[in-house]
């Protein structure tokens, strides 16, 4: 609906235009040698009305938009009614304003398709039979009406077929685009799923007594998982906003915290790449989506573990006229002059004369322009060769601070999984068994069901897949355990479909919801939430 409303407007606009153009046209007619003002002053009168009329159509359609066939055709009508009147009074001088006739075909029929396209050329031949047989100067011409009326209906037919044309492209483009949404969704889930596992897999390694060989080799396995981690989201993001179906959630909070938690979760990488983060303490407080702003951070931060390793990097927050600034400085060897201006576009990457292999397929920074454009930030790059790079997120609003929650001691942390019971339903086996063996590390009592079918637990907590199988979700699941139990039992979704699409459904009943792969420190805090829900008194 958009679509058309933008069109008609658009033919709106340009039929005053062409109108006022005319309206000149005509003026300069009189002032010709032999010609007098008075015999086109009829013709400008009658212009100057219908631009009038014309200033008021367009209004119309801005108040009233929307698919009006009878208003499309009222304004067909009116266009070839204006130049067959000029056409008239205008006798030869007047026959450049034919060029108008053309523009109202062809105007209506690529804007509002074949069908306008057939209704504009029946009028327009019509039209022309009429000014013949009122004009004189045309009926002493016998090859000119033949001449306009073949070129009106030509060259509507040929953009009748490269309509066609288009729409046969454009559903064919389109067919493909579904096919591929198909294709990814599918593929997403299925991609998702192993790398969960092995990331749950690796955090029971590290928790278990190894020697330093081992550690090596855990470490060594997690940098090969991270890099194929990173890539999968780089992707999934980038399908996700192509779809055009992200949108903001806003939420206040401490920036200070914020970072921190980021650079908390980036430690292990920025050890294995030899970079010290440091962070400039902050007291400031600001409103954006969280989850969205992680997401353009982490990727900076990932651009300078692999383009300035060894090397430090400062992190902090300015103030910037009256709003925020969120600003990374690595020392890295910097980014060449002639490569700052495509750094932001898709797969572009900066490579240099003996450069080695890094990973990445040059997303990180397209991701970044394009949250930042969906939150209003802007994003800008400082950087000089071998000094370093400076990005910058800026338009972070600035925001009174709160009342901070309370955040429990990470040895009382650690252990406040201990003795919770877990029903845990997951038909991956794989997963399974890493999520069982993961949740007992942590204390849990595990329940670890691979059906949904016949489920009876006095949990304190129901973990569940989305998937688990044609006959049932996580969902049925949690209702039906929920029924069983009679009462709200604290749940967990983890799923590898698009989170938007299930939102819905899971915030109807108090299901909280985390995305795969998850990363275990992920499903911790998301476990110790759900504990906290339960020991929390009913009011």
């Amino acid at each position: 609906m958009k679509f058309e409303k933008n069109n008609e407007l658009d033919q709106a606009n340009l039929r005053i235009i062409v109108a006022s153009c005319a309206i000149t046209y005509v003026a300069l007619l009189g002032f010709l040698p032999g010609r007098s003002p008075s015999t086109y002053l009829p013709v400008l009168l009658y212009y100057a009305g219908f631009v009038v009329v014309s200033i008021g159509m367009r209004q119309a359609i801005k108040r009233w938009p929307g698919h009006y066939p009878a208003r499309r055709i009222f304004g067909m009508l009116g266009d070839y009614t204006g130049t067959s009147f000029g056409l008239v009074v205008g006798g030869e001088t007047a026959l450049p304003l034919y060029a108008v006739m053309v523009w109202i075909n062809l105007g209506n029929g690529m804007r509002f398709g074949s069908r306008y396209l057939a209704i504009a050329t029946v009028l327009a031949l019509a039209a022309l039979v009429v000014v013949w047989r009122l004009t004189p100067y045309w009926q002493e011409q016998p090859f000119l009406l033949p001449m306009l009326l073949t070129t009106s209906t030509l060259i509507p037919f040929y953009a009748h077929l490269l309509l066609e044309r288009t729409r046969k492209a454009t559903a064919l483009a389109e067919a493909a685009t579904r096919e591929k949404s198909r294709f990814l969704a599918q593929a997403s889930h299925d991609l998702r799923q192993p790398i969960h596992s092995i990331g749950l897999f690796t955090a029971c390694l590290r928790e278990a007594r190894l020697g330093e060989e081992e550690r090596r080799l855990v470490d060594s396995i997690d940098r090969s998982l991270l890099n194929v981690s990173q890539l999968f989201r780089s992707i999934l993001d980038l399908y996700t906003l192509d779809n055009g179906r992200v949108q903001p959630k806003w939420e206040t909070f401490a920036v200070d915290g914020f970072l921190r938690e980021l650079l908390r979760q980036n430690s292990e990488a920025a050890r294995w790449a030899g970079v010290e983060m440091r962070l400039v303490p902050s007291r400031h407080w600001t409103r954006a989506d969280p989850g969205m702003l992680a997401t353009m951070v982490q990727n900076v931060l990932s651009n300078s573990f692999k383009y300035a390793a060894g090397r430090p990097l400062l992190i902090g927050v300015r103030p910037r006229g009256e709003g925020l600034a969120i600003v990374v400085c690595d020392q890295g060897r910097g980014i060449a002059e002639e490569h700052q201006g495509h750094v932001f576009e898709e797969f572009y990457r900066v490579r240099e004369a003996r450069d080695k292999d890094v990973e990445g397929v040059g997303l990180g920074l397209a991701i970044v322009k394009r949250l930042g454009q969906l939150m209003g930030l802007a994003v800008s790059l400082r950087s000089r060769q071998g000094h370093g790079t400076t990005l910058t997120l800026q338009g972070l609003p600035k925001v009174p601070a709160q009342v901070p929650r309370a955040v429990a001691d990470q040895a009382v942390q650690a252990g406040m999984l201990t003795g919770l019971r877990v029903c845990l339903v997951e038909d991956d086996h794989n997963v399974l068994q890493a999520t069982s063996a993961l949740l007992q590390r942590w204390g849990c009592e595990v329940q670890a069901e691979s059906s949904p079918f016949g489920l009876a637990s006095d949990c304190d907590v129901i973990v569940a897949d989305y998937d688990l199988g044609p006959q049932a979700t996580g969902i049925d699941c949690i209702d039906q355990l929920r029924a069983q139990r009679g009462a709200e039992v604290p749940a967990l979704i983890m799923t590898g479909h698009d989170i938007d699409r299930l939102q819905g459904a899971l915030q109807a009943r108090g299901i909280a919801v985390l995305a795969k792969p998850v990363r275990p420190a992920e499903l911790r805090a998301a476990l110790r939430g759900l504990r906290e829900s339960v020991a929390a008194p009913v009011v």
